[in-house]
């Protein structure tokens, strides 16, 4: 007789973005089953690209200082040509997150770190060599039937019951498939061989895309002294040829010296597919990462996607489970995280044409119009700097206009005729973007990232001003049964003043960099409503703060009940 367990979620899929959500939800105190089909974790490289969104993720479940070590900080890519000249470099500079734009990492180290975080909570359990062969769903709750194989070798079913379940079981995903949702896009059929090795015989840091037609290549310094060849095949060319060892020592012969002496991790052939959901929600089921969309690897964002579904459905999984919001909040999961997972495949898509061009003629003429637009400052900066790479930016979901205060969705430019925004520096709403991350003095701490000082779930952060002096006491009431944080950030030379005369509750912070007071100098929005995903919500002058907190408030099918905010975490970094 099978047993049913309960839980507030089950997760299927211990791959990272599993891992990552198990953690998310861990941190706000629900409790998580999570099940993987094999009998532990995948132990060979696949990922080998770390962006600075992902890492502010880390950041908030407070696993860096272990996934640090296992990580190459300012990973620069080089774009060359079949000469082997540089035709592009990409090499962004910024910190605007908190954390280098591009990293190269060991993804079985990483994964492992995120699954050692899990032992942090009581409420999360990982087991291994459960796999779900039906899922039954009613309406309070669905429950997934798992298949397990004992050491006697004897077959058991068991029974894991919850609120929702949310399937990250990669792109094979059945439960995509039980959605019964499309999975749209196109699965070139170029075929390419990746080959990992330890002790790294070129021992370069970096990344070589090869735009050569005689054979389109990549060349990638990893951590820990791994590297990765990948090599695009021709059609005649068969799986069983090309990973052979005479085979492969021959495409590497150009690379290495002795390539018959390198120590191999794998040698695995694979297709890029580049697909997207109609839907990544359905019902109590929901999809997540390489279930919800394939991306192929010409950008290394299949893992940061990933990291990007989790960050935005935990906190949401995480409010509707405690009473603050009602089921309909999770719908906005599709809203938020489509329409830029469908930009990041077409970007990959694209950028992969570019580089496994194999006419001469279309090559030769390729490398020509990159030397003659590098000689152009802005275009090579475009490039270098990646900002070709589209930022999230949510136009629908748990948002408010900065111009209308109209709920539910939001215009990518202010267009109130107030004086306040016709003087601006710019009038780009930041209104579903990412809010930067500079470093603050905190009444603790000085020199520490913004997140560490205000912590994991809603704050609203208000330039100058004691919020409680520019926001009426309706409104303070539905932020303190919404558990935000209520936040000032003064200028450095002002810290002190500050926290003798503003409110008991408000929380500090000196801007000693000058990189806060030049973010609000340039934007008529003093007033920023940050999301627990540190998106902005809402961005307003003050006097509109309670029509936008109300807004955003009924895009989130807020109920009013109160839930305890979690703990804000250590002040370190």
């Amino acid at each position: 007789m099978s047993t049913t367990h309960d839980s507030d979620v089950i997760i299927v899929g211990a791959g990272p973005v599993g891992l990552m959500l198990a953690n998310i939800l861990g941190m706000y105190g629900h409790s998580v089953t999570l099940l993987e089909a094999l009998d532990e974790l995948i132990d060979y490289p696949r990922g080998v690209g770390l962006d600075d969104e992902s890492f502010r993720t880390i950041q908030t479940v407070g696993l860096v200082e272990t996934v640090r070590p296992h990580t190459n900080p300012q990973h620069i890519m080089r774009l060359v040509n079949g000469a082997g000249k540089v035709i592009l470099v990409n090499n962004p500079q910024t910190l605007e997150f908190g954390w280098e734009r591009k990293h190269g990492f060991i993804q079985p180290e990483v994964d492992r770190a995120l699954f050692d975080g899990l032992a942090r909570y009581e409420n999360v359990r990982v087991l291994f060599g459960h796999r779900v062969e039906d899922v039954v769903e009613d309406a309070d709750s669905v429950t997934a039937v798992a298949l397990v194989t004992g050491a006697d070798g004897q077959i058991t079913e068991e029974r894991f019951r919850a609120r929702y379940l949310v399937g990250c079981e990669g792109g094979k995903s059945p439960t995509r498939k039980r959605l019964g949702v499309s999975f749209e896009g196109e699965s070139p059929s170029t075929r390419w061989l990746v080959v990992d090795v330890n002790n790294d015989p070129l021992g370069t840091p970096n990344v070589f895309l090869g735009a050569d037609p005689k054979r389109p290549y990549v060349s990638i310094g990893l951590p820990h002294a791994v590297r990765r060849w990948e090599f695009m095949l021709h059609d005649d060319e068969t799986e069983e040829q090309v990973t052979d060892p005479v085979f492969v020592n021959k495409l590497l012969a150009e690379h290495v010296p002795d390539p018959a002496n390198l120590e191999f991790i794998r040698r695995r052939v694979f297709t890029h597919h580049g697909r997207v959901a109609s839907s990544f929600r359905k019902g109590r089921q929901i999809v997540a990462g390489d279930a919800a969309h394939l991306m192929p690897v010409w950008m290394g964002q299949g893992w940061n996607s990933g990291m990007r579904d989790a960050t935005n459905l935990g906190w949401k999984l995480a409010a509707v489970l405690s009473g603050q919001a009602g089921d309909a909040l999770l719908d906005t999961y599709t809203d938020e995280r489509k329409e830029h997972s469908k930009a990041m495949v077409d970007l990959s898509l694209t950028f992969g044409r570019f580089i496994k061009v194999t006419n001469p003629l279309a090559a030769a003429a390729r490398d020509a119009a990159s030397s003659v637009l590098n000689l152009f400052p802005q275009v090579k900066s475009y490039f270098a700097d990646m900002r070709f790479k589209p930022m999230p930016r949510y136009t629908r979901g748990v948002l408010a206009d900065p111009s209308t205060q109209v709920s539910g969705s939001a215009a990518a430019s202010i267009t109130r005729r107030i004086i306040p925004v016709r003087t601006a520096n710019t009038t780009v709403s930041p209104v579903g973007v990412q809010f930067p991350q500079p470093r603050v003095n905190t009444p603790a701490a000085e020199n520490v990232l913004l997140d560490d000082a205000i912590g994991n779930w809603w704050s609203v952060v208000v330039w100058g001003n004691d919020p409680t002096d520019v926001l009426p006491q309706a409104s303070l009431d539905k932020l303190s049964a919404l558990g935000a944080r209520l936040v000032s950030i003064v200028p450095e030379t002002q810290r002190e003043w500050a926290q003798q005369h503003m409110t008991d509750g408000v929380l500090v912070l000196g801007d000693h960099t000058g990189q806060v007071k030049k973010w609000f100098d340039d934007r008529p929005t003093p007033m920023i409503f940050l999301r627990p995903d540190r998106f902005v919500a809402g961005a307003c002058l003050n006097q509109h703060g309670p029509a936008t907190l109300d807004a955003i408030l009924r895009a989130m099918s807020f109920t009013g009940r109160s839930a305890t905010a979690p703990a804000a975490p250590a002040l370190v970094h």
